[in-house]
């Protein structure tokens, strides 16, 4: 099919040039586009180098040298940090605290945690839309992690205060096998899911912003920028595995000795701890500009585009590809981004003609820059999309690894460590990578593949998801081992009592794979997400790997369902996979269902890792193809 050329506006009069009908003709669309500067836009015009920092009062701000940095970084790590600690604070304990106090079964238990986690995550695109609409990254997270504390403190109270909690009288173990502890009541269980999901709501709107706020703080302009980025989101998942470690130990400690409500008190104190420090650098902090409601964006191109989606390239009246005027941008907040040749069909929003007029509506007629948004927030898509897969083994890992601990024996010599503090070896593994990341892998890294950080993002992604594939194929053949031996020494209905002569220390390699796979592929997502997302949208791209988090916990509850409802079998008396009694279950099979839907998963990430294209490397062939097509015309 072919296509006009669409010159700029010092090349042509009223029309575009001369029609070419040749395939290499297609992809000049949009090379050259008309800049026009007719129309007062929605969103405002005239924001040069969208991403200028200002103050927190929206000024430019004038000494770059007196804010930002590592020091401005120092106190948004602090509020991560605590952020963290209480999230996984809140998803090692709240299962426990559900079945031994709440008296709820361990799967409703482990399903409305894995619905937390989820709901805290999925809903991230709330906290990302209000930071680059309205809000701006800061206040949305002043806002949300005050939610937070709140939530934090009623569940304090859920845990400290006896009208919360049904009677905890003549309620043994064996009663809690057999179920006969007195239930909560509904009103109780309400309370509980409403504090619990107010805490899961603050996590949301924080957890897009931390991480795009902290890289807000360095300047883009600088020749280490690049750098500075990579490390910086290093130490800031190194922040997250800090907070994680204090969660799976001085936590569970404190719940030991000092009983549930320390436990969650000591997290709410945490997160109050945290947000003073936050608040105190505010002077210190680099701000941008939000950009006006992007979905409103979203929804002008697909809608302008929809109306001319008959409007052929090759029409008389075509005038050219709408944009302002030189370096201009009619979105605040951001960058002009240059044309690109993806989904063709967006392009007709931006196509100006005769009939449009001087100031056409924005529903009618975008700039390219509006329309690529767009674009680029499709194309990112299928790169978080395959992270799901990854955050269901370690949402699956959280729950069920507790479950197969409680069999084993968790001795270190003399010392006895909680079953719950089992998931800090992970973190422990994620803290060893990160510290040896710069002075192992990359060097060693950088000599196969030549990338100067010795992996691109995307390649990081890679490694991390082939490495959850080993994790929990390695899961499934240990449970089938350790199944075998609990009922060969007579434990097959024993599913609390630990094996004296089984250490659960052979967990650790599960954990410390799949703490590998995390470094490589959160990290490397995160980066990716905030480089790759148009200027006024970082939040929101942030958001689609907290968005593949919270589906990846929502897909494990439904995995769980499924498998339950087709492995059982009541008229054989053939309990399910995921039966509450471990040893009478069958994990393994399960983990090696997770390792065929990894190993699909991974396939689909690597087609998808190749077909997608850097805005650096299409940036600088849309440069390339002008100037070809500049020499051809002189």
């Amino acid at each position: 099919m072919g296509s006009r050329e669409i010159k700029s506006p010092e090349d042509m009069l009223e029309t575009p040039a001369s029609l070419e009908v040749d395939g290499r003709s297609r992809k000049k669309l949009g090379v050259f586009f008309i800049e026009s500067d007719n129309r007062r836009t929605a969103f405002g015009r005239g924001y040069t180098g969208g991403t200028t920092p200002v103050d927190i009062h929206g000024k430019p701000i004038a000494d770059l040298s007196k804010t930002g940095g590592w020091i401005a970084a120092l106190f948004i790590f602090g509020n991560e940090m605590a952020e963290r600690m209480a999230y996984f604070g809140l998803s090692v304990n709240m299962v426990a605290f559900m079945f031994y106090v709440m008296h709820r079964p361990f799967s409703s238990s482990s399903n409305a945690v894995n619905n937390f986690l989820g709901i805290s995550q999925a809903s991230s695109v709330l906290g990302g839309f209000l930071a680059d609409a309205y809000l701006g990254r800061y206040w949305t997270i002043a806002i949300f992690t005050t939610i937070y504390l709140a939530g934090l403190i009623g569940i304090t109270l859920c845990a400290s205060m006896k009208i919360f909690v049904p009677n905890q009288d003549q309620c043994d173990q064996l009663s809690l096998l057999l179920g006969s502890c007195e239930p909560a009541k509904p009103w109780q269980i309400l309370y509980l899911y409403v504090v619990l999901y107010i805490t899961a709501f603050g996590a949301a709107g924080i957890r897009p912003c931390v991480s795009s706020f902290g890289a807000d703080q360095f300047d883009e302009r600088s020749k280490d920028y690049k750098t500075l980025l990579d490390r910086f989101f290093n130490f800031f998942y190194l922040c997250v595995t800090i907070g994680a470690i204090v969660a799976f130990t001085l936590v569970v400690y404190i719940q030991i000795e000092r009983g549930w409500g320390a436990a969650f008190g000591s997290l709410a104190i945490a997160m109050g701890v945290s947000n003073m420090l936050f608040f105190a650098g505010t002077p210190l902090y680099r701000h941008r500009l939000p950009g006006g409601s992007p979905l409103t964006r979203v929804a002008q191109v697909l809608v302008a585009a929809f109306k001319k989606r008959h409007v052929p390239f090759t029409r008389s009246e075509l005038v050219g590809l709408y944009e302002l005027p030189g370096r201009h941008s009619a979105i605040k907040g951001s960058g002009k981004i240059p044309h690109t040749d993806d989904f063709r069909c967006l392009d007709k929003a931006a196509l100006q003609l005769k009939e449009d007029g001087g100031n056409p509506s924005p529903w009618r007629l975008c700039t390219v820059t509006q329309v690529e948004e767009v674009k680029i927030l499709i194309k990112l898509i299928p790169i978080p999309a395959c992270t799901i897969m990854l955050n269901v083994i370690l949402t699956e890992f959280i729950t069920l690894s507790i479950q197969q601990a409680y069999t084993l024996n968790t001795h270190i010599g003399k010392l006895k460590l909680p079953v719950t503090c089992m998931p800090v070896f992970p973190g422990l593994s994620i803290f060893l990578i990160l510290c040896l990341y710069y002075s192992v892998f990359v060097p060693v890294s950088r000599r196969i593949t030549g990338h100067p950080h010795g992996a691109s993002q995307l390649q990081r992604v890679g490694i991390g998801l082939f490495i959850s594939i080993l994790s929990v194929a390695w899961g499934g053949v240990f449970e089938r081992f350790r199944r075998g031996y609990a009922i060969k020494h007579g434990y097959e209905f024993s599913f609390l009592t630990p094996m004296p002569d089984l250490s659960a220390y052979w967990l650790l390699i599960q954990y410390c794979l799949i703490g590998i796979a995390e470094v490589f592929s959160i990290v490397g997502l995160l980066e990716f997400l905030y480089e790759e997302a148009p200027d006024a949208m970082k939040s929101i791209g942030s958001a689609y790997a907290a968005i593949a988090g919270g589906l990846g916990c929502f897909a494990a509850s439904i995995i769980n369902s499924i498998v339950k409802s087709v492995s059982r079998n009541p008229e054989n008396k053939q309990q399910s996979w995921l039966s509450q009694n471990i040893n009478n279950a069958k994990f393994d099979y399960f983990y090696w269902l997770l390792t065929v839907l990894s190993i699909i998963n991974f396939c689909i990430f690597l087609y998808s890792a190749h077909r997608y294209k850097y805005r650096t490397e299409q940036t600088f062939e849309a440069w390339e193809t002008k100037q070809n097509i500049l020499a051809e015309d002189s």
